[in-house]
């Protein structure tokens, strides 16, 4: 499915390289992994080749994906009513955001990102929020920057003026090769 030196994304940490596909016998059975060594992180990982349609690897996004969803932070936050703000209602909210970063698409990463900019922009963020704000604002920068072409401070600078101006008809700057 993946190639040698191909970016992909691991949901949830980010944009690796492909650096090595290596084979291993584990229980007696010789298994290929892919090595992933990330980019933005000191970490690499190996993912077995043979499940990973069952993984949460995937390819980077296309620049129509990217665009997409650099629209959804332009759409409004989803309903939120003032029981939503407390800290009772973060704990359910947050297993809600942790199921969409599982997912690993820029879609979901966008939700995520244009809710808390949301609510952040009604209260101040308790710790937990401002967490998984940063991650999601990091992890939507990694591969739009690389996708787009641009530095990875440009990104968070467009994504941060998205989503600053909610519900005016926004102008997405979508990078040309």
């Amino acid at each position: 499915m993946f190639c040698l030196h191909d970016k992909v994304v691991y949901p949830g940490h980010g944009v690796a390289q492909i650096t090595r596909i290596i084979e291993k016998v584990v229980a007696g059975r010789a298994t290929s992994y892919y090595e992933l060594k990330f980019l933005s992180k000191d970490m690499t990982i190996l993912v077995p080749t043979q499940i990973v349609s069952g993984m949460p690897i995937r390819p980077l996004s296309s620049r129509e994906h990217v665009y997409d969803a650099l629209k959804i932070l332009t759409q409004p936050a989803r309903k939120l009513n003032s029981y939503e703000f407390t800290a009772s209602s973060w704990n359910k909210r947050n297993k809600e955001y942790q199921s969409k970063l599982r997912l690993g698409g820029l879609r979901e990463l966008s939700e995520i990102y244009r809710d808390l900019r949301f609510i952040e922009m009604q209260k101040e963020l308790s710790f937990g929020e401002k967490s998984l704000l940063y991650q999601t604002e990091t992890l939507l920068a990694e591969e739009i920057s690389l996708v787009q072409d641009i530095e990875h401070q440009e990104a968070i600078q467009h994504l941060r003026s998205l989503c600053a101006a909610p519900h005016k008809t926004a102008r997405f700057v979508v990078h040309n090769a």
